[in-house]
C-alpha cells in the first residue's frame, strides 16, 4: 500500500512535465487559469513538482507523506467540485484521499508507544 501511494503520485507528477497520460491543464477550471500569474502549463509542472516531492515523502516517511497525499487529493477534489467539472475525478480522489488517510493510519499504530 505504501508503494502504490508513494509511486502513483511520484508517476503523475512526471507526467504533468510530458502530458502523455492526459492533458493536464484541461483539469484546470477557466476561472483559476485567468487568475494564474504563469502559464497554465508552468502552473502544472509546479503541481507535478508537489506531486513528485509527496510520493517521495510517502515511501521516505510514510505516516507524514499519506497525511500530505491526502490533503493534497482532498484539496484537488474540492477544487474541481468548486469548478463543476470533473465531478467523477474528484469522486475518485476523495476516495483515494481516504485510502491515503487509512495508510497514515495504519502506520502511525505501527509506531511504539512513548
Amino acid at each position: 500500500m505504501t508503494f502504490t501511494y508513494g509511486i502513483v503520485p511520484i508517476v503523475a507528477g512526471l507526467d504533468k512535465f510530458t502530458n502523455l497520460l492526459t492533458n493536464w491543464e484541461a483539469y484546470l477550471a477557466p476561472g483559476l487559469v485567468k487568475m494564474l500569474p504563469v502559464p497554465a502549463h508552468s502552473f502544472m509542472m509546479l503541481v507535478g513538482a508537489i506531486e513528485i516531492a509527496a510520493g517521495a515523502l510517502v515511501l521516505w516517511r510514510p505516516r507524514l507523506g499519506a497525511r500530505v497525499v491526502m490533503a493534497w487529493l482532498t484539496a484537488i477534489a474540492l477544487t474541481l467540485l468548486g469548478s463543476g467539472r470533473y465531478l467523477d475525478v474528484a469522486v475518485r480522489d476523495l476516495v483515494i484521499a481516504v485510502g491515503a488517510w487509512a495508510l497514515g493510519h495504519l502506520e502511525a499504530s505501527d509506531q511504539p508507544q512513548a
